[in-house]
């Protein structure tokens, strides 16, 4: 499982006034790091056998169907290539916003199965393949729908459909705890936060030398035996997992993607990114095939 300092904290597409976020995308290679995010998550994925799916403490390899909900903006999580060799994979993500608080829309009587259900996939909370083929036909049409209201009406459906399911089985443990930090290693978890949160920017090795209160030399060693990777193979794979979300998500030019994940000059970028996904930015775009519809 992973440690905390490990963790990216994903920043969803999703406004607050925004109802649903959905991605709907054929690919043949999952990517994306581990993460988490502040908004719920409905993630279906299908012809997917092999993958390794991580949630909080649970670490399972997957068959041809999975549909995890997850509602704890804590619990990191990840689909991974691992022994997986389809190529094609079908992955279906919502991103949704709904409280369940006192006050919050699930929190009606006619809701009360649903709002038990968000509660529960806190820990991560996986549905059996019977759960799956009710609501299949839902997923797989559910970008299609061209009425936003409709659509919102067939998400309710589906979660409906769900929570009424009794063979689910929550993921991460009650007691998962995260480990002990020792003292020394306090530090590698400061400059892990400083670089997640400031990727974007130009990081100068003798700035986080100082967070860490080491000289330059000590810390570069430090990080490494810490780590097991150098400072510049860490940051690097940081900002490549801001940029596959950006090529696959967005439909911002390369060189704007470039600049947002702290590349100032495209060639690099590209030749870093080649290097590291063994494709250009462009050939890792046009290899997903995705339909995305934010309401």
């Amino acid at each position: 499982m992973a440690n905390e300092s490990q963790i990216m904290h994903e920043i969803t597409p999703l406004m607050s006034r925004d109802a649903l976020y959905i991605a709907d995308r054929r690919k043949s290679e999952f990517t994306y790091p581990i993460h988490n995010h502040e908004v719920f998550e409905l993630n279906f994925v299908e012809h997917a056998s092999g993958v390794r799916r991580i949630v909080g403490d649970s670490c399972e390899i997957i068959g041809d169907y999975d549909l995890v909900l997850i509602t704890s903006p804590k619990l990191e999580h990840v689909w991974e290539q691992h022994q997986c060799t389809s190529q094609e994979v079908r992955e279906i993500t919502i991103q949704f916003n709904f409280g369940t608080d006192d006050n919050d829309f699930f929190a009606k009587n006619p809701f009360v199965s649903i709002s038990d259900m968000i509660k529960e996939a806190r820990k991560g909370l996986c549905f059996p393949l019977e759960a799956i083929l009710k609501v299949y036909h839902e997923l797989d049409t559910l970008s299609q729908e061209q009425d936003n209201f409709r659509m919102v009406m067939r998400f309710l459906n589906i979660l409906h459909q769900l929570s009424l399911c009794k063979n689910t089985r929550t993921l991460a443990t009650t007691s998962y705890a995260k480990m002990d930090v020792e003292d020394d290693s306090k530090r590698v978890l400061k400059v892990k936060k400083y670089i997640s949160e400031n990727y974007q920017d130009e990081l100068k090795l003798e700035t986080l030398a100082d967070i860490a209160n080491m000289s330059k030399s000590a810390f570069s060693r430090f990080f490494k035996l810490h780590t097991g990777r150098t400072l510049s193979d860490y940051i690097i794979d940081i900002r490549m997992g801001f940029a596959t979300r950006r090529l696959v998500d967005t439909a911002d030019s390369i060189a704007n993607i470039s600049f947002q994940c702290g590349y100032n000059n495209l060639s690099n970028f590209n030749r870093i990114f080649k290097k590291k996904k063994g494709c250009s930015p462009s050939e890792f775009r046009e290899n997903y095939h995705k339909v995305r519809r934010i309401i």
